[in-house]
């Protein structure tokens, strides 16, 4: 039987924790209206003439020209007169080309006539793998090249909204959330609660601490068998907005739970981040035994699940450790061309942009070192130009 004394204390501690999460809520809230102030919410950076001739293709002096011909619309210049171009100029300009240009279907990646909208579920077992930050860099990078990309976040932690802006605990305690389009009282169309975010043809699903609540809810539905059961629930939400995009990416919890579940099982592929060292090797071994294990089952139960790829990514790399680089060679010699020829370097340019909740994309480029922003964009841009090959060839297009 507990004391006085046992409760009072237990008290104590709860009224502790309370205060810390309070105090640690407003000191968050203030950094954020400080960091993007004067407008509530962020924006993106313009980019630069070099930035756009990477993005799209064209070459500098193309672009230069089309300008002068008066083909491409008229973009702000700086005090120097260079010109700088928004996200939105960009894809008008994409357009031009398409229509325009030589092989002008090229500057348009994204779906054709009966292609299928591709649903990349980006996971791992274990936390701190670089899944959230693969998948915004992802989701940015694709929206830039200019695809129709629409990002769900699937963690409750809801790391992924956050770094699109948002204070989840604050703005979506009690609604708004990808949750209100999987539960099973009442759901809401998945078209209610995207989000339009500052990229443009980037769409975001949050994700909140509701969402929690959907595993205990999918364990009380498959006792009492309510329909439709978890794994279709994600996939006929997405079929509602399935027109407006070519790709789905979607930031799975760090956990083989029901959520998870209902990620993979909407999915037409899968992104495994993994860092080479021999926890995360093994943490990542358990996961994928556990996950053929539950696929297995429902796919007794509910037929063949068909998944147009599996990758594997690895994260957080730093090519000067030698036992990073043994265990790189070990799961490439095992996985083979399942693994991604290119890695997702560690770096200080990631870790110290997402302090104030930003992607290297988001970086203003003459604020940063120059040598480390070339170091890490070649490296993120070289994992996403790697996949997106993927992706092309999922359609059933030839890729260099």
């Amino acid at each position: 039987m507990n004391s006085n004394a046992d409760i009072a204390q237990t008290n104590s501690i709860a009224a502790s924790i309370a205060s810390n999460a309070a105090r640690l809520s407003e000191a968050l809230n203030n950094h954020m209206r400080n960091s993007f102030q004067p407008d509530s919410r962020k924006t993106l950076r313009k980019f630069h003439p070099a930035e756009v001739s990477e993005l799209t293709g064209i070459s500098m002096s193309n672009l230069r020209t089309r300008h002068q011909e008066g083909d491409f619309p008229d973009v702000e210049t700086d005090s120097r007169g260079r010109r700088l171009y928004t996200a939105q100029e960009i894809n008008q300009i994409r357009h031009v080309m398409a229509k325009t240009g030589r092989n002008g279907e090229t500057y348009l990646p994204g779906r054709r006539e009966n292609d299928a909208l591709q649903i990349i579920s980006i996971v791992n077992f274990k936390g701190g793998s670089s899944k959230t930050t693969s998948a915004i860099h992802l989701a940015q990078r694709y929206a830039l090249r200019g695809y129709r990309v629409l990002a769900i976040d699937m963690d409750p932690q809801a790391s992924l909204t956050t770094m699109f802006g948002y204070r989840p605990e604050i703005e979506f305690a009690e609604s708004g959330t990808v949750y209100d389009a999987l539960k099973y009282e009442d759901p809401v169309p998945l078209s209610q609660i995207i989000r339009k975010t500052y990229f443009h043809n980037l769409d975001l699903a949050p994700a909140g601490l509701l969402l929690s609540e959907y595993e205990t809810e999918t364990a009380y539905a498959l006792q009492h068998k309510v329909d439709p059961p978890f794994t279709q629930r994600l996939a006929i939400a997405i079929d509602e907005i399935e027109a407006n995009y070519d790709l789905v990416i979607i930031d799975c919890p760090p956990q083989l739970g029901f959520t998870t579940m209902t990620a993979l099982l909407a999915s037409t592929g899968l992104l495994i981040t993994v860092v080479p060292s021999m926890l995360d090797v093994a943490s990542m071994a358990q996961f994928l035994e556990m996950a053929g294990e539950t696929v297995q089952t429902l796919e007794e139960a509910a037929g063949p699940i068909d998944w147009n790829f599996l990758k594997f990514l690895i994260a957080r790399y730093e090519p000067t450790d030698v036992p990073q680089s043994q265990m790189a060679g070990f799961l490439r010699s095992i996985l083979l061309d399942q693994v991604l020829t290119t890695p997702m370097l560690k770096s200080t340019a990631i870790s110290d942009a997402g302090m104030t909740q930003q992607t290297i994309y988001e970086l203003d480029p003459t604020q940063v070192v120059k040598k480390t922003l070339t170091r890490i964009l070649e490296s993120v841009n070289g994992v996403a130009d790697e996949f997106e090959n993927t992706i092309q060839q999922a359609w059933g297009r030839e890729t260099d």
